[in-house]
């Protein structure tokens, strides 16, 4: 597929510039606390989980992701309006964040693109617009929480061809 839309440059993945999506989730400024008798620290409360609506409950799973061609054709995204959806990396290789604000549709204007580092994962707050997972290694497991229960929990909304954003890495 031909890409007609914009081209998105990664961004480095902060707190502050994914805030309007969800949560990022690291270490580093989390609340820390000794336990096991001294030989382990909790990283305390990463992400808000947000799965309750219409009977949901938290769910944990692997995905095992593989790089897609480059240029990344940005041609759909997907949101999950019952419940947050979280990913975090199980390898210390560099993925990509795609993300987009709307309401019942994506605002294609609004696109952005973030590179995780390793030991960086994301929460999507529940309703965010995203692509699926993106990884920059040849694969990469990713260990996801989100929600299992009743309801449609996922919307997907394609672009159309003149729309397509596409990411270049390089």
């Amino acid at each position: 597929m031909t890409a007609g839309g914009p081209t998105l440059a990664p961004e480095p993945l902060t707190k502050a510039a994914f805030a309007p999506f969800g949560d990022v989730i690291e270490t580093a400024g989390a609340i820390t606390r000794e336990i096991n008798q001294g030989f382990a620290l909790r990283r305390h409360d990463l992400a808000n989980i947000d799965v309750g609506a219409e009977g949901g409950r938290p769910i944990l799973s692997i995905f095992e992701a593989k790089r897609r061609p480059c240029p990344i054709a940005i041609d759909m995204l997907e949101r999950h309006p019952l419940g947050s959806q979280a990913f975090y990396p199980l390898s210390p290789d560099d993925w990509l964040v795609v993300v987009a604000e709307g309401g019942a549709t994506p605002e294609l204007a609004t696109l952005r693109c973030f590179r995780a580092g390793g030991r960086q994962g994301v929460n999507y707050a529940v309703g965010v617009w995203h692509f699926p997972v993106l990884t920059l290694a040849e694969r990469q497991d990713f260990l996801i929480v989100d929600r299992d229960g009743p309801g449609e929990n996922l919307r997907e909304h394609a672009f159309a061809p003149h729309e397509v954003a596409s990411i270049r890495i390089g």
